[in-house]
């Protein structure tokens, strides 16, 4: 026999389970927005990169670099993270100019340079040019 104050307990016990275990259950119901931070950029813009351009001419291709070293203007960062708010996927892309002499010599990251980089923009057509 549960007297008044087990059944209460009981009671209790029962009502805060179900509300914890709402907090997951219904947790595909509540509206998580994408994140995207930092410098979007396709593989057009990365493709009309050339060698030896200047630093404007870069920053026209690709926009004002999310972070340029404090020590040195030679070296610019942009870089690119989205998270989904469905899923939690994670995309991080990340683009790094290197400059000489301010001439761009060089570029790293996760994007494949054109074919034609190594050809300074005055021997080379941009890739808008070519399709016409």
């Amino acid at each position: 026999m549960i007297n008044k104050k087990q059944g209460l307990t009981l009671l209790s016990a029962a009502a805060l389970s179900v509300s914890l275990s709402a907090c997951s259950v219904f947790d595909w119901l509540i509206y998580k927005p994408d994140v995207a931070q930092g410098n979007y950029m396709d593989q057009l813009q990365v493709d009309k990169l050339r060698i030896d351009m200047t630093k404007a001419q870069a920053e026209y291709v690709l926009g004002h670099p999310v972070l340029r070293d404090s020590f040195a203007d030679n070296t610019w960062y942009y870089v690119y993270h989205f998270k989904s708010g469905r899923d939690a996927s994670v995309i991080h892309k990340e683009l790094i100019l290197h400059f000489k002499n301010d001439k761009l010599s060089k570029v790293t990251g996760d994007y494949e340079l054109s074919k034609e980089f190594n050809t300074p923009l005055e021997q080379s057509q941009l890739p808008s040019q070519t399709q016409k």
